[in-house]
């Protein structure tokens, strides 16, 4: 029977072969990284050492003092299958192989290097994610076998979205990005050219992981005959946790740039799109598309219909709002007689109390939070979303609390605009600390909101 994922993100042991004191070299960025940041042991392997930044240095896999629970391999790509051999000859579960210069060279050469590694990963039991990835970057166990120093790639705070990618470049921009954004991560996987591990076992292993909330693929292809298991997975998967895809290669033009970045023969995306929605995939076209629909699903509850209520106090952004979320396929019903008696017997004649509910300029925290109040506890409100501009004079921030204690008291999904500069932002960043998932347009908002909403009618209700 086959190792399973467990020890690629949560070893004892780490052995890295090409580890080295030399500065530049991925060997030492990989060293330290783990130095600093991971708890169990490590050993340096490279025969031109005999010790490393304290840590004594080993000629080779064979000679550890103990058979670690995963080897990361740095060196160049034609040493690469002798030493995988070895590992798995000593016992070795779970192999990394950040080199590149395999399939995604198009030479023979590099084809037949990696269908060797494919042959000792058969015949031994051995996984191995890559060659030519990243590896793993896991944020709760401390493993770090991304090559790029933290001067040039931000590592993002503890989170619950788990990042599953083909490219490693991408990874470390979208890592950079999110840590940038405070945006939390549990764990990044770079899989490389999948000589061994690919996106079906990775899907799987992140079911069960309890620190990953949300799970963000980005995809080239899948290996051939995986299609139908990664579906048969998916569908199970989503009935746990969210998977966000974004499906690169859609282009007759991009599936070229996808075969010579990965190896990667990306297949006809009508099919793929087909395949996401048959297995209750949320299904992402741009890049700000993947970052909504992550961020709403890690931090909203799931919807119980299609109604949405509108508060603002720009008429304007209002009827923008009413027409992205029609055109998304939701309602905005009008505001029923007693709750729009409720608000004329408190509220001025000129402010509006149709939904959208309109309290133009002249609103303060204290109004909003009446009409949140009268709307919460409503059947019909499905979701509630609240405009903020920055020419409010009055306005402190204050409701953004109240807002995250009635959407965890109720359980429904509560989100927000918040269009302007410097000032309006340090109240959207207040919204996003307390759970308030902000978008900056209309159309992203609507967008994001119908990935919940999707979302929210395939994942079993209680759960």
């Amino acid at each position: 029977m086959r190792n399973g994922l467990e020890k690629f993100f949560n070893p004892t042991s780490v052995a890295i072969v090409g580890a080295t004191p030399v500065e530049g070299k991925l060997g030492r960025i990989v060293l330290e990284n783990f130095i600093k940041r991971f708890r169990g042991r490590v050993y340096p392997v490279n025969p031109r050492y005999d010790e490393i930044f304290g840590l004594k240095c080993y000629k080779s896999v064979s000679e550890l003092p103990e058979t670690p629970d995963l080897v990361v391999v740095i060196v160049p790509a034609p040493s690469v299958p002798s030493i995988v051999r070895e590992a798995a000859v000593k016992g070795v579960p779970a192999v990394i192989v950040i080199s590149g210069g395999f399939a995604e060279t198009g030479t023979f050469e590099g084809e037949k290097l990696e269908k060797e590694l494919k042959e000792i990963s058969k015949a031994y039991g051995i996984r191995i994610m890559g060659p030519n990835g990243l590896g793993v970057f896991d944020n709760y166990s401390g493993v770090d076998t991304f090559f790029v120093p933290e001067e040039r790639l931000k590592r993002p705070p503890r989170g619950h979205i788990a990042l599953v990618s083909q490219s490693g470049a991408f990874t470390c921009m979208l890592m950079d990005w999110m840590a940038y954004h405070g945006i939390g991560l549990a764990k990044a996987i770079s899989y490389g050219n999948k000589v061994d591990v690919d996106d079906v076992d990775v899907l799987e292993y992140l079911a069960e992981d309890e620190n990953t909330k949300v799970i963000l693929m980005y995809i080239e292809d899948l290996k051939p005959g995986r299609g139908r298991l990664f579906i048969d997975i998916a569908k199970k998967v989503v009935k746990k946790k969210p998977i966000v895809v974004y499906k690169a290669g859609k282009t007759k033009r991009g599936g070229v740039a996808a075969l010579s970045h990965t190896a990667a023969m990306t297949g006809e995306y009508t099919v793929y799109k087909a395949a996401f929605k048959q297995a209750g995939i949320i299904e992402a076209e741009t890049f700000d598309e993947m970052m909504d629909f992550v961020r709403i699903l890690l931090h909203q509850p799931l919807m119980r219909g299609n109604n949405v209520f509108i508060i603002t106090t720009s008429g304007g952004v209002g009827v923008m709002l009413t027409d992205a979320l029609i055109d998304a396929g939701f309602e905005v019903p009008r505001t029923p007689n007693d709750v729009r008696e409720a608000l004329r017997k408190v509220f001025p004649p000129h402010w509006i109390v149709e939904n959208p509910i309109d309290l133009t300029g002249d609103a303060v925290d204290e109004d909003y939070i009446h009409v949140l109040d009268l709307l919460i506890d409503k059947p019909y409100v499905n979701a509630i979303v609240v405009v903020v501009g920055p020419y409010l004079p009055r306005f402190k921030g204050i409701v953004v609390d109240y807002l995250s204690k009635i959407r965890t008291e109720y359980r429904k999904p509560i989100v927000a605009i918040t269009i302007g500069g410097e000032r309006i932002m340090k109240i959207a960043e207040k919204f996003e600390e307390n759970g308030i998932t902000v978008f900056e347009s209309p159309e992203r908002l609507a967008r994001a909101l119908k990935a919940l909403y999707t979302y929210s009618m395939i994942k079993p209700r209680g759960e």
